[in-house]
């Protein structure tokens, strides 16, 4: 009985067997580590080699109709074509015109140079261009190989797909963080990748660490948040004038002074910043400044320290 129930089993095992390969051949082959065939399009050069009449081998640039102009057989449309179709079709095309053989049509299709499948990455990057699209890429590697994000970016990027320009994806990516957020995200031929530029509230004056926060773009920042940034007052603040300055709709600018020192209490509300909104700290007993005087010292500290707001995330 013992040794029937062993054959059984080891039965079961070579049935099973098979369908356990292939189900490991599909995972390995999942459409996410695989790129996408890279198609021919206009300003791309090919190389063709016809493997038995090299003679008729050669470099070809793709027209501004798609087209190249083949040896003895003149203009073929392959635009659109991926390298292994051009070269069917190149064979095609000499066979029905009774210039070789099927037997002796043996052609490759290579693209040695890609006018159209970039990837565009651009904006805060400290090396924006067109990057090659070769094999698989990844968002995080094309965003490394421009340099990586500047001290402006914000924490989100926005992808474009080539396939579809009219819904473009809003991506969170903050790898400078504590707990860095990188996207597994698989980049195509033809996408663009844009770091936009972030938010940013100055705080200066009688702070401890006066300088920029660069907002994260998700999270809102409070007059109480950028006080703690900045380390608090320093020497003998006057937290009763608070000067924020905005920048209005029109242009303008307007000061509104406030209570510090009762947000920080707990008896008077929050106030939440914007961009370009800056907040400046005076000293007890120095007459107020003027709007015009608390963006000069802005505009003239280039020195400034540019800090985030998700430094500790």
């Amino acid at each position: 009985m013992a040794k029937k129930l062993l054959l059984a089993i080891a039965s079961c095992c070579l049935m099973l067997a098979p369908s356990m390969a292939g189900f490991a051949q599909q995972a390995d082959n999942s459409p996410s580590n695989a790129a996408p065939p890279l198609r021919i399009g206009s300003g791309d050069l090919i190389e063709v080699t016809m493997f038995e009449n090299p003679d008729l081998s050669g470099p070809y640039r793709v027209d501004q109709n798609g087209d190249v102009a083949v040896s003895l057989v003149g203009h073929l449309h392959v635009a659109g074509l991926t390298a292994d179709e051009a070269g069917a079709a190149i064979e095609k095309r000499y066979v029905e015109d009774q210039i070789l053989l099927p037997a002796g049509a043996h052609a490759t299709v290579f693209i040695a140079e890609y006018a159209t499948q970039g990837i565009t990455v651009s904006g805060e990057v400290k090396s924006p261009g067109v990057y090659p699209a070769l094999g698989v890429r990844k968002l995080h590697n094309l965003i490394v190989a421009a340099g990586g994000v500047t001290l402006t970016a914000a924490s989100q990027v926005i992808v474009t797909r080539k396939d579809d320009p009219e819904h473009p994806l809003t991506v969170d990516y903050n790898p400078e963080a504590l707990k860095p957020v990188i996207p597994d995200m698989q980049i195509f031929p033809g996408d663009s990748i844009l770091v936009p530029r972030a938010g940013i509230i100055y705080i200066i004056g009688n702070v401890q660490r006066a300088g920029g926060i660069v907002l994260d773009g998700r999270n809102q920042l409070t007059v109480e948040e950028a006080m703690a940034l900045a380390g608090g007052g320093s020497h003998d603040p006057d937290l009763k004038h608070v000067q924020l300055v905005r920048t209005l709709d029109d242009g303008r600018k307007e000061a509104i002074t406030i209570p510090v020192n009762l947000i920080l209490k707990g008896r008077a509300p929050d106030v939440a910043l914007k961009d370009g909104d800056i907040l400046y700290v005076p000293t007890n007993n120095v007459r107020m400044v003027t709007i015009q005087a608390i963006n000069d010292m802005v505009s003239m500290a280039t020195g400034y320290v540019l800090f985030r707001a998700t430094a500790n995330q």
